[in-house]
């Protein structure tokens, strides 16, 4: 009896302090917008909780986290209680849970047939926006749910939410009002429309407004979610101005009530009543459906310029939705499944010094082993030793590292709540860890950088970035062969054996490879290359065969392998364009680059000084000598026509036979510049299969639509 006793306090104990633990993360995140663990450590107590109530349901309380939404409003802003609930959504990690989910909705509507409704699910906040007569009355922030903090001057800031809701686009009825109210192109009898939506960040300005704290040596934001959320929290709507905020809307209601009789209808309504609806919105008919769109943007959210952290899944009939019903905290008729997190936190174990193909000496955090987007992560970047001093980075620290798009992902923030004094402090070197020439860092720059020219892992990282695909394309050049071919070799006799000299130490051979165009003379030493470790007759006749390949490059991929400071594939491109010949670019004046359209004078000097070093000049020497083409030419020899020269393409859904890079380098070969997004400033859109949304914007704006075939013919 005393056994049972103990234990009966020990879930008692724990499930108090489990609420009070996930209470304060609570108010770290939604109030404060500085949360110290990762989402995935936070679905983990929430979990636990649920667990240990459904074991003890006569220990759960109203002010439970399991029984309401989290977050809290904001000091300093009027509260609002909403007409209908904000509940927040139940969250699934696997397709399993997805079919489970689907399944527990067959069996509560009896059998009904329904559909559903797949929206990306952006990591914003969510808002309120309340009409009366067409005109914005109203924004009210989500808060705990039931009452949120009224932003109204805020919202007005952002050019996506419109200040009085425009007619209809298109003639003709948008669809059948659902028993709840009037026809969709009547809304006379509505006194009161809300719509809802996710306020976010994108994230090229989420990254610029991160760049201008840094300079001002203000704390950086951990994501874009945080950033829009302290925006909207601002007292001052000059401020969030300037934070240009976005938003895509989600749900229509019409005094309080659903709009339609279906959710898609209403996404439909809003998209034509001037309200930014997300694109990729779709109407899938089977639970197999909804499952091939969350693996389908699992792989390609790395292509969108905002955040999302999954998929939300709708049932699309209204009145499914309403025999199904809610729970307290979230409707039955609607999930959320979530990606494999992006962000995560972990203990930061050392630092390891990196040296770069232009010397740049890059700090890089040895992890405790962390499950990071599917991955097991061990490493993280700093940048530079100034984004180290600002992060305050100690040995022992715990921190948040997050991966956004990026191969290696970034230390972003150090938990300094997680402290225990056991902690030691980093120095950042003084010479370079490879060379050990003193490091220098140049006035005006974050980045510390080895001037040593000769300095062994500029060349090995100069090679890699000069084989790589992007670049010259030499596929069979990876690490551990470039690490052999830039290291001393042990000199052997014809049988193979060691030689040795006099001091009975093995005689040492320079490495094969000294300099980028030494590739091109790897099959004079063929034998050589076969004795290497793991090489091999026919794995060094296939590198020697795509090194003779890459002779054919073009000279755009040869300027950006070159690796001069500054210039990437876009700038290698303008210049390649511009000047159409290596000989050309290289006697080409600071001056004359900085005319160029997008090179700034920063750019222009950097390229101007590389040509300008002795070693760079023999360099380009060296590799016209090996046959490395160095002007701008079809497969045939004969010179590129500028036929595109002054238009803008766009390129959308899968072509045929070229992949997205070769069609931009095909187009911007021929003088043209290829945009991301439709506007009216396209002049033309090249598409493939799928197209999308990109296709639709451009057929309203009555934008020349060509394939691929097309584009290969005209250019």
């Amino acid at each position: 009896m005393a056994e049972k006793s103990r234990k009966v306090k020990s879930i008692e104990r724990e499930i108090a302090e489990l609420r009070r633990e996930i209470l304060d993360h609570d108010d770290r995140y939604y109030v404060l917008n500085e949360p110290i663990i990762s989402d995935a450590e936070y679905d983990a107590l929430m979990k636990r909780l649920q667990e240990l109530e459904e074991r003890r349901p006569d220990l759960i309380t109203d002010d439970s986290p399991t029984q309401r939404v989290s977050g809290q409003p904001a000091a300093g802003f009027e509260e609002y209680l909403h007409k209908r609930p904000m509940l927040s959504l139940d969250n699934s990690y696997s397709i399993d849970d997805l079919r489970d989910w689907a399944r527990r909705c067959e069996k509560l509507a009896g059998g009904r047939n329904f559909d559903y409704v797949t929206e990306l699910k952006i990591d914003g906040l969510s808002m309120s926006l309340i009409y009366e007569g067409g005109r914005l009355v109203r924004a009210v922030t989500r808060g705990d749910g039931f009452r949120g903090e009224v932003v109204s001057n805020n919202a007005r800031t952002i050019r996506s939410v419109p200040l009085r809701i425009k007619q209809e686009r298109e003639s003709g009825r948008a669809g059948e009002r659902g028993k709840k109210g009037p026809s969709p192109s009547d809304t006379s009898s509505v006194k009161e429309i809300e719509v809802r939506g996710e306020v976010f960040l994108p994230n090229e300005v989420f990254q610029q407004t991160n760049r201008e704290r840094a300079e001002q040596e203000l704390p950086l934001f951990a994501n874009p979610r945080n950033a829009a959320a302290g925006a909207m929290r601002q007292l001052d709507a000059k401020i969030v101005a300037e934070r240009r905020l976005d938003i895509f809307c989600y749900q229509l209601l019409f005094d309080g009530n659903p709009a339609f009789n279906s959710h898609f209808k209403s996404l439909e309504w809003m998209a034509k009543h001037g309200f930014k609806v997300n694109p990729h919105r779709r109407e899938c008919r089977s639970i197999d459906e909804v499952v091939a769109y969350c693996e389908e943007w699992g792989e390609k959210r790395d292509d969108l310029n905002y955040e999302i952290d999954g998929v939300v899944v709708k049932v699309n009939q209204v009145a499914i939705q309403d025999e199904l019903g809610s729970t307290s905290k979230s409707p039955r008729w609607a999930i959320a499944y979530k990606f494999p997190a992006r962000q995560a936190s972990t203990q930061l174990l050392d630092v390891i010094y990196q040296v770069g193909r232009t010397g740049a000496v890059t700090p890089v955090a040895v992890l405790e082993p962390v499950q990071l987007a599917g991955t097991t992560v061990s490493r993280a970047s700093m940048h530079n030793a100034d984004e180290m001093r600002r992060l305050g980075v100690m040995r022992l620290d715990w921190v948040f590292i997050e991966k956004s798009g990026e191969i290696i992902p970034q230390v972003i923030k150090v938990i300094t709540e997680r402290r225990t004094g056991k902690e030691t402090e980093f120095k950042f070197p003084a010479h370079c860890p490879v060379c050990e020439t003193k490091l220098v860092k140049p006035e005006g720059e974050a980045v510390t950088r080895c001037p040593n020219p000769d300095c062994p892992a500029k060349l090995r990282e100069g090679l890699l970035h000069f084989a790589a695909r992007r670049a010259m394309r030499i596929e069979g050049l990876g690490v551990a062969l470039t690490d052999q071919l830039t290291s001393p070799r042990v000199k052997r006799d014809k049988k193979g054996q060691v030689v040795s000299g006099e001091n009975g130490e093995p005689l040492q051979l320079p490495p094969l490879v000294r300099s980028i165009a030494d590739l091109y003379t790897l099959a004079e030493n063929r034998d050589e290359l076969i004795a290497l470790e793991r090489m091999g007759t026919k794995s060094a006749d296939n590198l020697l065969a795509q090194i003779e390949t890459s002779k054919e490059a073009g000279l755009a991929r040869l300027i950006y392998g070159l690796g001069i400071r500054h210039v990437g594939e876009r700038t290698a491109a303008i210049i390649a364009n511009h000047f159409g010949s290596m000989e050309r670019l290289s006697t080409a004046s600071a001056e004359e680059l900085s005319k160029i359209h997008e090179i700034g004078e920063v750019v222009a000097a950097s390229i101007y000084e590389w040509f300008q070093e002795r070693r760079h000049q023999r360099l380009i020497k060296r590799l016209a000598q090996a046959g490395v083409k160095m002007e701008m030419t079809r497969a045939g020899g004969e010179q590129v026509s500028r036929v595109f020269e002054g238009k803008l393409f766009v390129l959308t859904g899968t072509l045929p036979t070229l992949k997205r890079d070769d069609a931009r380098a095909f187009i911007e070969a021929r003088g043209g510049r290829v945009s991301g997004s439709v506007s009216k400033k396209t002049d033309f859109l090249v598409a493939g299969e799928e197209a999308g949304s990109k296709l639709t914007r451009a057929q309203e704006l009555g934008i020349s639509i060509i394939d691929e075939a097309t584009l290969l013919k005209i250019g």
